[in-house]
């Protein structure tokens, strides 16, 4: 299964006093993480959400942590389309430093519409669900 690479190098205003990165700044990342591979397909978040009137809202989140990631770090976070159904995505996250697994996590998004002023999923357009399950490269 392929994946998409986002790389990442921590920023001191993303670690507590301890010099440790503060945990929320993981789902900041997955999130991060999604939309790079969303553009990377040809699906521009921003354009899917100004033009489209379509949103990517998260249903569902979560990060298992192994190991803390540090100041200066520079983290690897391989994202992988783990699910489509009709109208949601399940993507999976892990996140590396020099090779080593520190963190994994996924996050659960509908495709909605909100058109009509009202949110409302909708299902995944054929050539977007397409992209998301051929999606043969892997890329930085």
């Amino acid at each position: 299964m392929c994946h998409y690479i986002y790389d990442y190098k921590v920023k001191w205003g993303d670690t507590d006093a301890a010099g440790i990165v503060y945990y929320p700044n993981f789902y900041k990342w997955m999130d991060q993480a999604a939309h790079e591979m969303f553009n990377h397909l040809g699906f521009a978040v921003s354009k899917l959400f100004t033009e489209d009137k379509v949103g990517l809202p998260l249903l569902e989140t979560h990060c298992e942590f192994k190991s803390p990631a540090l100041f200066e770090d520079v983290l690897e976070v391989r994202t992988t389309v783990a699910e489509v159904r009709d109208k949601v995505i399940r993507l999976t996250h892990e996140f590396f430093r020099d090779g080593k697994l520190i963190a994994k996590g996924y996050e659960v998004r509908a495709w909605t519409t909100f058109a009509e002023d009202k949110l409302k999923a909708v299902s995944i357009p054929e050539q977007v669900r397409e992209a998301l399950t051929n999606m043969k490269r892997v890329s930085r």
